[in-house]
């Protein structure tokens, strides 16, 4: 069984959880810390806090940005629920918008459609680790003509001035865009360490920190810190510490704070992130190779002019069939023992939105989701195993599309 994408878990992450467990403490204290400031080094961001997935990171930004009732925020249609649920949540109108041909992306065109005085953030997705363009957004976003419809509804959307961009960064630590990378495009940009993620702490994500002047990136770290432990003024840590008991609740907040253990994880994982990268990379160079003599094979964009993605999913589509067949396709290549999957059911399609979001008005999403599959990689995947994976990719493509 070649598996879609298993965890790395080596002697070095064993090690240093070890020295967390033998530390004395394992909730959040030094280590998270250290991750922290390491993070921020690495994408060049002000000020980073991490949590303890990055869903619970994007409700964090939501809450501290007032948004609820009234207000309407912009997402893709061709995203994981996630980046829907936390809008829901908030109270917020979700206005989802359509995505690009060539990649899987959000369409800025679509995103000028749907902009009014109620639109108080945009939130782009990196599928698949590719940077969104940013760029045409904050064109989009300063223009005059969408500019003065922004109308703000508490002092930050006031001091912010504008719409806020707020980067659902979940696959793409370590991509690049016109020299930057991700965690400093948008913002803010929340980041998940899920298991299946490049750079995983089990569970895991942050919040990279980016917001223009006159905001404070570091009094807004402390704040958010605060807000993800109860609103309580001390930290665990700092209450251990002798003497130092006493501590105040500030505000009613929310419990999304990463563990020590987590972050020992994370900083094993960081400090090799690079070479992960180049190994990805190699991978999907294969199959691209693999692929090029087929027609009936498009090949993800993964690079491009002043973007560099992630090279966390391989979004191969199949050009030509229908869903079913699709469906047929994986059965066929899961039965060879090739672990497969989609990315993603599009969020208009899932029954708790269906009643209120027909696919058929993102039409671009359904085609790009009908004819995907997404094929293993990961840092320990073979040369072996991906001809493996290509073989039979290509030999049950063939199978279905003429028996079909």
């Amino acid at each position: 069984m070649i598996p879609f994408s298993p965890p790395r878990i080596d002697q070095q992450i064993i090690d240093e959880v070890i020295d967390t467990l033998q530390s004395g403490w394992i909730t959040t204290g030094p280590k998270t810390l250290k991750f922290e400031n390491e993070l921020s080094k690495y994408c060049g961001n002000p000020a980073t806090v991490c949590v303890s997935a990055a869903t619970p990171g994007i409700q964090l930004l939501l809450s501290w940005m007032g948004i609820g009732e009234g207000d309407e925020v912009i997402v893709p249609a061709y995203t994981y629920c996630a980046t829907a649920n936390v809008v829901v949540h908030s109270g917020a109108k979700l206005i989802m918008v359509d995505v690009n041909k060539e990649d899987f992306n959000i369409n800025v065109k679509k995103i000028k459609e749907v902009i009014t005085e109620r639109t108080k953030i945009i939130m782009p997705v990196d599928i698949a680790g590719l940077p969104c363009d940013y760029n045409e957004i904050y064109e989009l976003i300063n223009s005059p003509e969408v500019n003065k419809l922004f109308t703000p509804r508490n002092d930050i959307q006031k001091q912010l001035g504008r719409i806020a961009v707020v980067s659902d960064s979940a696959h793409s630590i370590g991509a690049l865009y016109h020299g930057k990378r991700a965690g400093s495009l948008a913002d803010v940009s929340v980041f998940s360490f899920h298991a299946v993620k490049n750079l995983s702490t089990a569970e895991g994500g942050a919040i990279a920190l980016n917001m223009p002047k006159p905001f404070d990136n570091e009094e807004l770290r402390k704040k958010l810190k605060t807000m993800s432990l109860h609103g309580q003024s001390k930290d665990a840590f700092s209450k251990m510490q002798l003497g130092a008991w006493r501590y105040d609740v500030v505000e009613s907040g929310f419990k999304c704070n990463m563990t020590d253990i987590q972050a020992s994880m994370g900083l094993v994982e960081l400090a090799r992130y690079e070479g992960n990268l180049a190994r990805r990379r190699e991978i999907m160079i294969r199959y691209n190779e693999a692929f090029s003599a087929y027609s009936w094979a498009k090949t993800p964009v993964f690079e491009q002019k002043n973007k560099t993605g992630s090279f966390h999913l391989y979004l191969f589509r199949i050009k030509g069939i229908t869903e079913t067949q699709r469906d047929l396709i994986i059965h066929e290549i899961s039965e060879k023992q090739v672990a497969v999957n989609v990315h993603y059911l599009p969020v208009p399609m899932l029954t708790a939105f269906k009643s209120t979001y027909d696919i058929s008005h993102y039409p671009q999403t359904y085609l790009n989701y009908a004819c995907e599959i997404s094929l293993p990689v990961y840092y320990t995947l073979t040369n072996e195993q991906i001809d493996i994976v290509t073989k039979t990719v290509i030999e049950s493509v063939e199978k279905i599309t003429q028996t079909t």
